[in-house]
């Protein structure tokens, strides 16, 4: 390719002409083994790296085949081209062999163009909009190798290119360890938050009832009285399927201590009603209840941004409305995602839940933020792991189980304290993740702005 050496008169090059190879992965991936050769998808193309987290190993003979077609090598370029389209990173030198899925395409910039330049330049804002332009699919849009290859892309003299280069690293390179900042923040946040849940639940967050009450010389009603008073008030609020039964009891060898004037129960003595969600179809464009799903419960609270909707004259209303204070679980998922829970607070009204969740109704002695600040712990956590199973790749906490999780139950006016307690760190903690997630963004818009006028339309030149 001879590139002008002029870059005012530089004309756009159609990218196929500027490399020497344009393929994408594998369209029939071999199947998965448990070792052998990494196979990667468009999942491990991000932030301009090409990342090991997460991948298929597939059988070195499978490799050897795909390898013979795409020849991955230091200095190409991969794109992104299915799904999350126009993620680019260069392949360095020394990387493990890997092959590659179809939502990857490969590219060998031809002699006069750096793979550096040319992986900067796929990212800007004017190719991200032309990939955006002729995308084509339904369920999961893509950029076919053809329309691909008709990208307009700009080459200048090498010595142009090195210099862009150079500049566009000094600034991502501020920009990234301000990032790694802004991490590290988010990182001590999700610590700072487990380490308030951890001293709520082990009393060591806010002064014990017992405390307070030998200071004042006064007397206070101890968590087994409570307790008391919330099996008989259970029995009375009982809404569970079938007559009532005395729960099981809860056998305490193994649990770890307590303040004084605390007791251990169980889920099961503590609720009114246990229940599954429903399992009806739901649609986001149906007109009726909101049906609450896995994905909305984010960070022990409720996201409500996007929701699925059941007809409002469905069957299996009223019984399946949410109430206030309902504690909302999720059963299955991923290892990591089991078991988190949050609390319904009123909105959206009226709105239902959906059967990979369980639905825990407190009885009016025990405070539901304090049950979902429990399963959110580091204890609640460590319980899950302790107690679930593992099909196909899922995650499960039955309901059986989730009933006979050990709660500890603090005097009521101690829960209160502790519960305003907790409601005030988060509080915090969240002001303070919001400017960091801001900030985040600001460094986003930052590195788009910096490719947006470095690649500009008709002269490719910052």
């Amino acid at each position: 390719m001879n590139a002008s050496s002029t870059i005012d008169y530089l004309q756009p090059q159609r990218l196929r002409d500027v490399v020497t190879k344009l393929v994408d992965g594998s369209h029939n991936p071999p199947p998965k083994q448990d070792s052998g050769k990494p196979m990667l998808s468009a999942r491990n193309i991000d932030h301009g790296l090409v990342n090991f987290d997460d991948y298929r190993f597939i059988s070195e003979e499978s490799f050897v085949a795909e390898d013979a077609r795409t020849r991955i090598a230091a200095g190409d370029v991969l794109l992104t081209i299915v799904g999350t389209i126009g993620r680019a990173a260069v392949v360095p030198e020394s990387m493990t062999p890997f092959a590659l899925q179809r939502s990857v395409a490969v590219l060998s910039p031809v002699r006069d163009l750096l793979p550096k330049y040319l992986c900067y330049q796929l990212q800007s804002p004017r190719i991200q909009r032309h990939f955006e332009a002729h995308a084509r699919g339904t369920a999961q849009k893509g950029v076919y190798l053809k329309t691909l290859g008709e990208t307009p892309i700009y080459v200048p003299t090498v010595e142009k290119q090195q210099a862009v280069v150079a500049e566009i690293e000094k600034q991502f390179s501020r920009l990234d360890e301000a990032v790694a900042n802004l991490k590290r923040v988010k990182a001590n946040l999700k610590r700072y938050k487990a380490s308030i849940l951890k001293a709520a639940i082990e009393g060591r967050l806010v002064p014990t009832e017992a405390e307070l009450a030998r200071r004042d010389g006064r007397g206070f009603e101890i968590g087994a009285a409570l307790l008391r008073r919330i099996v008989t008030m259970r029995q009375s609020e009982w809404k569970g399927k079938g007559k009532y039964t005395e729960a099981s009891p809860l056998d305490q060898t193994a649990l770890p201590p307590i303040p004084e004037g605390w007791v251990w129960a169980t889920v099961e003595q503590l609720s009114v009603l246990v229940q599954y969600g429903s399992s009806a179809k739901t649609a986001e464009d149906c007109p009726g209840v909101p049906v609450l799903r896995m994905g909305n419960i984010v960070d022990g609270v409720l996201n409500l941004e996007k929701l699925k909707y059941l007809p409002s004259a469905h069957d299996e209303f009223p019984t399946l409305l949410l109430e206030p204070g309902d504690i909302l679980f999720n059963r299955t998922n991923s290892p990591e995602l089991v078991g988190k829970s949050a609390q319904y607070l009123g909105l959206p009204h009226p709105c239902s839940f959906a059967s990979y969740l369980i639905r825990i109704r407190l009885s009016q002695c025990y405070l539901p933020t304090l049950l979902n600040s429990v399963i959110n712990s580091p204890y609640g956590r460590g319980w899950v792991k302790a107690v679930v199973t593992q099909q196909v790749g899922q995650a499960n906490v039955n309901g059986t189980k989730l009933q006979a999780l050990a709660v500890p139950v603090p005097p009521i006016a101690e829960q209160q304290r502790i519960v305003a307690e907790i409601e005030r760190c988060l509080s915090i903690a969240s002001g303070v993740e919001a400017q960091v997630e801001a900030n985040m963004k600001r460094a986003l818009r930052f590195r788009e702005a910096l490719l947006a006028a470095t690649f500009s339309e008709g002269t490719g030149d910052a």
